[in-house]
């Protein structure tokens, strides 16, 4: 049975002049019941409890609305959970819908004579016969009603009805709720965040702690340009200089700052890092600088930033050449002087962090335009290191491959392998997104292979279906400047010689376009590469044999169409039309 509350007798008249003194005292006891300690619901019901005192109501519900606009928390003081959710549900749909759209309340003096709603359910209210009222009012946070605060009244004599100053304080006290609903909501998005950033920085710290997971053990191949790079790293990381990670997307710049730290004299510091395209400007200053208490909006609590947490660690910052120029002055006093403020703060922080930034934009060419602060760019670059793109170290491709297989089968419980004609696909191809495409191809394949054995023919390009090529040819890229040999303690290292020109993803729209095509043949590979005229002389005589029909000259060369159109677009061939 749901528990049911009887009516109480409506106030006599004679006692009307104290009802604004009630109403005062009641609201009172409300605000110190929603300042209170609790969580939400046993608050809201507290407060429905106080409304039953100091009000002649029958059932009293308060229902919250979620983000979709139905009710996720519904409570009262008179009716269990199942009740108040099946005396919400028993209201007309307009009654609610009027208050929701309009923000203002509902009065029904009489609910059974009223038909603009339709039929009410009233069995929870009280004895049927009963003659009712009814109230409703929204509750509100700003411009926004997040909910409503509904009560019956079960009344003799219409005389009884005092509707004007129970609606007055009813309305203040969906006031008080409004606010406390969304200083609850603002504390537990908060409270949530702080929850996934410790969750996060745990994770972190866990994956630094485990040998077998440490950034220089997860660099993956021997080749002599994995090598150099390395070697190079572990030579930078005896110094607190600041480094610049320079090569394309997806060549492990993350693993090699891990790496640098971990060589470093600060391997027992914190390891800190952060994308700084993946943030507004706005949200990249808390983010790095951290906020006090009632910086702006939403700031409940103070909140340490990404400096403050690296202090006597290393700071990743990725994508450094996406931020702003504002934002750069602010980033160029803290690596002059090693102090900041957090948002919304006055007291200035020392911190003592190294600095290790990457970017696969031509930083020159935006010093150059204006874009980014040469002062700054000293500031990061103070040594650039520069790490090799895939099709530089093709020898390494079989291990990677390898390696996010066995990650593939540990994580779904498989048992797959590569056989010797997909490992021989593999190597040929070009890879410009380099590990990172690797790894998804890998992933990809694996998913969809027919057996335990993933053979040649599961490769996507294999079949036509490579969807890199794709997105390779319709985005342009940019090189990089020659840099001269990278000088490390005393020694001159030159960075591999395929490092410059380096085709990278530019983030400037005006960027010169190049098509960089994802071959699934060596043939192809060596075309796009350009070793050397006789693959042009071998396209031009393939057309010019099958009467410049693509088609017929792919088929002649062994290769698909869609290759040979890269090849001819890569050596400026014009086709001719018959």
């Amino acid at each position: 049975m749901i528990p049911l509350r009887r009516p109480v007798a409506i106030e006599t008249s004679e006692r009307s002049p104290l009802r604004s003194e009630r109403s005062l005292m009641g609201i009172y006891e409300i605000s110190k019941i929603l300042c209170g300690p609790g969580n939400l619901p046993q608050l809201l019901i507290s407060t429905l409890s106080v409304l039953h005192s100091f009000l002649d109501m029958g059932n009293g519900v308060i229902a919250l609305f979620d983000e979709n606009g139905d009710p996720a928390t519904v409570v009262s003081a008179s009716l269990d959970n199942a009740g108040a959710r099946e005396y919400f549900a028993g209201l007309p749909e307009r009654v609610v819908g009027q208050m929701v759209v309009t923000a203002m309340p509902v009065l029904v003096k009489d609910v059974a004579a009223d038909t603009s709603f339709g039929i009410w359910d009233t069995r929870l209210w009280g004895p049927s016969g009963g003659n009712f009222a009814f109230f409703g009012v929204p509750i509100r946070d700003r411009d926004k009603v997040i909910g409503t605060m509904t009560i019956d009244r079960c009344w003799a004599q219409p005389g009884d009805l005092r509707l004007d100053d129970d609606v007055r304080f009813l309305k203040m006290a969906a006031n008080l709720i409004g606010q406390t609903v969304r200083l609850h909501r603002l504390l537990m998005r908060d409270r949530e965040r702080l929850l996934a950033d410790q969750r996060r920085l745990e994770k972190e710290r866990e994956e630094l702690a485990r040998p077998e997971r440490t950034g220089a053990t997860r660099i993956v191949g021997d080749s002599a340009a994995i090598k150099a790079a390395l070697e190079q790293a572990r030579r930078v990381a005896r110094s607190d200089a600041s480094v610049l990670l320079r090569g394309e997307s997806g060549t492990g710049k993350e693993l090699f700052a891990e790496a640098i730290h971990e060589a470093s004299p600060r391997k027992g510091g914190p390891f800190i890092k952060l994308n700084c395209a993946a943030l507004p400007e706005s949200v990249l200053e808390s983010e790095l600088f951290g906020h006090e208490k009632g910086a702006f909006t939403g700031a409940v609590a103070q909140r340490k930033g990404r400096f403050e947490l690296a202090d006597n660690g290393t700071l990743f910052l990725d994508e450094i050449g996406e931020i702003s120029g504002a934002f750069q002055a602010k980033l160029l006093r803290v690596l002059q002087d090693g102090e900041f403020e957090r948002v919304g703060g006055t007291r200035t922080i020392h911190v003592k962090v190294r600095l290790i930034t990457a970017t696969n934009r031509n930083l020159e060419d935006a010093v150059a335009k204006g874009t980014f602060r040469a002062d700054l760019y000293y500031r990061i670059a103070v040594v650039p290191l520069f790490l090799p793109a895939l099709r530089d170290r093709p020898g390494d491709i079989p291990q990677l491959a390898q390696a996010f297989l066995d990650r593939f089968n540990k994580d779904n419980k498989t048992h797959l392998r590569f056989s010797k004609s997909a490992v021989d696909v593999l190597e040929a191809c070009y890879f410009p997104g380099n590990v990172r495409e690797l790894e998804n191809c890998v992933r990809r394949t694996a998913t969809l292979a027919h057996g335990d054995c993933v053979a040649d023919g599961d490769l996507s390009c294999r079949n036509d279906g490579c969807l890199s090529s794709v997105l390779w040819k319709t985005i342009p890229t940019v090189s990089l400047p020659i840099v001269p040999a990278l000088r490390v303690s005393g020694a001159d290292t030159p960075p591999p010689k395929t490092v410059a020109p380096v085709a990278l993803v530019p983030a400037a729209a005006d960027a010169p376009g190049l098509d960089k095509p994802t071959c699934a043949s060596a043939a192809t590979c060596r075309a796009a590469r350009g070793d050397g005229p006789s693959e042009y002389e071998a396209l031009v005589a393939a057309m010019e044999k099958s009467g410049w029909v693509q088609a017929k000259a792919a088929r002649l060369l062994n290769l698909t169409p869609r290759q040979i159109g890269y090849a001819l677009r890569k050596h400026n061939i014009p086709i001719k039309k018959f």
